[in-house]
């Protein structure tokens, strides 16, 4: 099982009061508002369940259907490995971070430049987060630009799957995406009972903030809940474009919206394993983008944290990115930025390590350093201890008045506890110019040629071979 991040250090955004403030702004959203939801199986079973329709096409959900849903909603559950073994407890309390293993576009590691991702990265950065110990899942998305559109999930997932052991967070272009996967991810795992009993994939799909859930959404969400394959359903929202500007009303909406996905998924399949996500940032009005960097954004998913925690739900965080193209200055500070705030909200699965130019690309050489970064804060946010035997008086006393600790056992005993760093510089005398980019070059060479990752199963490969011919075709 994973050691997760001993944090001591947390900090509090919201407070218990203006969280309850926020749900109850929800729940008035959810009950007298009402939302268009979409998906007549979906719909029908609110119906059946005491949430109301009107002449204006919204659904009203009563609060006593959200009270159900959170009664029944587990507050932690194991992600396995590839191979069924468990990988992680995801819950509240711990913390994982996670990159893209496709994208729109690729950093290009090798030529510094941007361009179209394609198949064949899917195992570059497959391959790269197996090997660093700070990324422990990838999400496979499906937009590899040398792939058939109807065949662009599966193709990434197989060649995730191939290349990758750790849990696989997945979302799919369209419904039969989605079916297709779950199939390929049973013949993994060795049947779909044992898929549900040992989920080493989850589900990530998304309302159409503000307050639509439409037909492809709900049904993702039914055919995840009915497989028993944890979900997360995450608002991502633009404050002054698909979101009230004020951050309270920006909270709420995403809240409802979160909480209309739990009680669709806990009506479809009691206990299906469900993770609250929300992406509220802002709309820059200057250039009229979603932004992946602002300052806001890493306050308000910290906050949405807070609320996911009093529900007892973990949360979906995003931390590592930046709406820098290229790796710089400014995506350095917006990529730290985040990695802490992560850490300190107690975010649990927190996802988009390494996306840069607002969402559109990867960059192999940022995941390599924010891998670096994310150590470093972890050793931050594990705080200090206090007791006797931290405390050291009896070393002190030994040492006494100008000596030095160099040759104690205790420092000989607990100098390892310190971190420290891969990439960065300690030297005595540091050169002339940065190793910075040559040994992110050197670890990702590593990782590419050294790095072996087990094969599957003979029987396995041959039958993604079968599907993999529907690609090249």
């Amino acid at each position: 099982m994973k050691d997760t991040v001993p944090a001591t250090i947390y900090f509090n955004i919201l407070g218990k009061e203006n969280c309850k403030k926020i749900h109850e702004a929800s729940l008035t959203i959810m009950d007298e508002i009402g939302l268009q939801i979409k998906g007549e199986q979906v719909l029908q079973l609110l119906l059946d369940h005491g949430a109301r329709t009107a002449g204006d096409g919204r659904v009203r959900i009563p609060v006593s259907l959200v009270e159900q849903a959170l009664k029944a909603v587990p507050g932690e559950f194991t992600l396995f490995s590839r191979d069924g073994e468990p990988y992680v407890q995801v819950n509240k309390d711990n913390t994982i971070f996670g990159t893209h293993s496709d994208q729109l576009e690729i950093l290009d590691p090798f030529s510094g430049k941007a361009r179209k991702f394609l198949r064949k990265d899917t195992k570059l950065m497959s391959t790269l987060a197996e090997y660093l110990s700070n990324i422990d899942f990838v999400l496979s998305v499906g937009l590899s630009s040398d792939v058939p559109t109807r065949y662009q999930t599966q193709a990434a997932f197989i060649e995730t799957v191939k290349n990758f052991r750790k849990p696989i967070n997945f979302s799919s272009n369209d419904l039969q995406g989605l079916k297709d996967v779950l199939e390929i991810a049973a013949l993994v795992a060795g049947g779909k009972k044992k898929l549900r009993e040992k989920p080493f994939v989850f589900y990530y799909c998304e309302p159409i903030p503000p307050l639509s859930h439409p037909e492809a959404s709900t049904e993702k969400l039914r055919i995840s809940a009915e497989n028993g394959i944890p979900v997360v359903y995450m608002p991502y929202c633009m404050l002054g474009g698909t979101a009230p500007i004020t951050f309270a009303g920006a909270l709420a909406q995403c809240n409802a919206d979160v909480l209309t996905g739990l009680v669709i998924s806990q009506l479809v399949h009691e206990g299906t394993p469900y993770i609250y996500g929300a992406m509220p940032s802002i709309m820059d009005m200057r250039t009229t983008v979603g932004s992946y960097g602002a300052p806001e954004f890493a306050l308000l998913t910290a906050a949405s944290s807070e609320l996911a925690h009093m529900y007892g739900l973990p949360f979906y965080g995003t931390a590592g990115t930046s709406d820098a193209r290229f790796i710089d200055e400014q995506s350095i500070a917006e990529v730290t930025m985040f990695c802490f705030a992560a850490l300190l909200s107690g975010s649990n699965l927190v996802h988009d390590v390494g996306v840069l130019d607002h969402c559109i690309n990867v960059a192999p050489e940022m995941v390599v350093l924010a891998d670096e970064i994310i150590e470093m804060l972890k050793h931050f946010v594990q705080g200090v201890k206090v007791n006797n035997e931290e405390l050291a008086l009896d070393v002190i006393k030994e040492v006494g008045p100008g000596g030095h600790f160099l040759t104690t056992e205790n420092t000989a005993s607990k100098f390892k506890s310190i971190w420290y760093p891969q990439l960065f510089s300690r030297k005595m005398k540091n050169e002339d110019s940065s190793e910075m980019k040559d040994k992110i070059h050197a670890k990702i060479n590593s990782a590419l040629e050294h790095h072996q990752v087990p094969s599957l199963a003979p029987e396995i490969l041959k039958e993604l071979e079968k599907w993999e011919k529907l690609f090249n075709n």
